[in-house]
Order: C-alpha cells, then sequence, then structure tokens
C-alpha cells in the first residue's frame, strides 16, 4: 500500500465512547438512521479494553469533543488503557442515565446497543439513541484536525533526569531509560520503531 494515511482525510471526528467501567477515544462513530431515535455506529479496535466490556454492556453513551477540549482528555482517554488506569478518576464526569458522560464535550448520546459487526480488526457497535443533548456552540474536532495539531495537543512534559518514549502514531508515552527491543504499543500494537526518545 502506498500510504495508507490517506485514511486520516476521511471527515472523522473526536469522541469519547463511555459505558460502565470502561471508555476510550474513537473517531470512528455515524449516523447511520434517521428519525425519533436515530441508528449511531461506532467502532471500537478489538484489543481496547473498552470493546471487552461494551460486549456485556446493553447501553454506552458517546461524548462529541470540541476545538476547545482539554488535551488531558484526550490523553486520558486515548494513551491509558481500563485494565490498569482508572480514566474516570483522571477526567470530570457526570452520570446521566447511569452512564459516564464528558460535561466538558460539545455534548453526548446515550445509546441502546442493538447490533454488533465484526471485522478482523474492530467491532461496528450499533446503537439506538434514546437521549442526548448539545451543551454549547464550538466546532468539533475532527480527526484530520487531531493528526495535524497532535504533536501540540499532546505536548509531552519531560521531568528532569527521566527519559520518555513517545509513540508516533497514537502518542502513547513509555517511561523507561531504554525501550524494550521486543516493545509493543499498548494502545495501537506498532512495534519499537515507532517511538521515539524525549
Amino acid at each position: 500500500m502506498k500510504n495508507k494515511r490517506i485514511t486520516w482525510d476521511i471527515s472523522q471526528g473526536m469522541y469519547v465512547l463511555t459505558t460502565v467501567g470502561a471508555g476510550c477515544c474513537v473517531d470512528a462513530v455515524s449516523q447511520i438512521s434517521a428519525g425519533e431515535e436515530p441508528l449511531i455506529a461506532v467502532a471500537v479496535m478489538k484489543q481496547n479494553y473498552t470493546n471487552e466490556v461494551l460486549h456485556q454492556q446493553n447501553r454506552f453513551a458517546i461524548s462529541v469533543l470540541g476545538l476547545d477540549v482539554d488535551p488531558e482528555i484526550i490523553r486520558t482517554f486515548g494513551f491509558h488503557s481500563m485494565r490498569d488506569y482508572d480514566k474516570f478518576a483522571h477526567a470530570k464526569t457526570e452520570l446521566v442515565e447511569g452512564l459516564p458522560i464528558l460535561p466538558d464535550a460539545l455534548g453526548y448520546m446515550i445509546l441502546e446497543k442493538v447490533d454488533t459487526i465484526e471485522n478482523e480488526t474492530h467491532t461496528l457497535f450499533i446503537g439506538k439513541m434514546v437521549e442526548g443533548d448539545k451543551f454549547k456552540a464550538v466546532e468539533p474536532m475532527t480527526y484530520g484536525y487531531y493528526q495535524k495539531h497532535k504533536e501540540e495537543l499532546m505536548q509531552i512534559k519531560t521531568v528532569a533526569g527521566k527519559t520518555l518514549w513517545v509513540c508516533d502514531v497514537c502518542g502513547y508515552v513509555y517511561e523507561g531509560e531504554e525501550l524494550p527491543a521486543d516493545f509493543t504499543c499498548p494502545i495501537c500494537h506498532v512495534g519499537p520503531e515507532h517511538f521515539h526518545r524525549k
């Protein structure tokens, strides 16, 4: 393939998907029907802990991120796994119909899961929107904007005497003097050749 980064030009947004006990950043969200309770589809990477939890849940929420989002939200929900990091302890959330949403987002959707479709790398969760609200009129953040401004949005603050290795695909940060030769990013699963030292 000559350059699969052409997919970065597909018009997608930046969202935080949450359910009871899990949450992550997602970009592949689409409205696939209209009406009083429209259907919304969201793709979640199979290796993501949120995917595992969402298979056991019947409802989930999607918070829509705007250009004014605190980058810490993206770091918290995008660069950590709930397997070993309590994202909800590090982010301001509110419960709506028993699901955590981000009050600093543009708004949210509460969805009842109606179907799933599996492919090699992702699960497509399809939900019926049963509640939603818009908090503010700010331009939504697109995936293209995120990719273009990722460096400034995800600025890493180093501590004197500590070495950090940053994944150039997703921004995950590994702390340690040396990166193990067989290291795999726990977020996007690329190898050590995609990490640079800070």
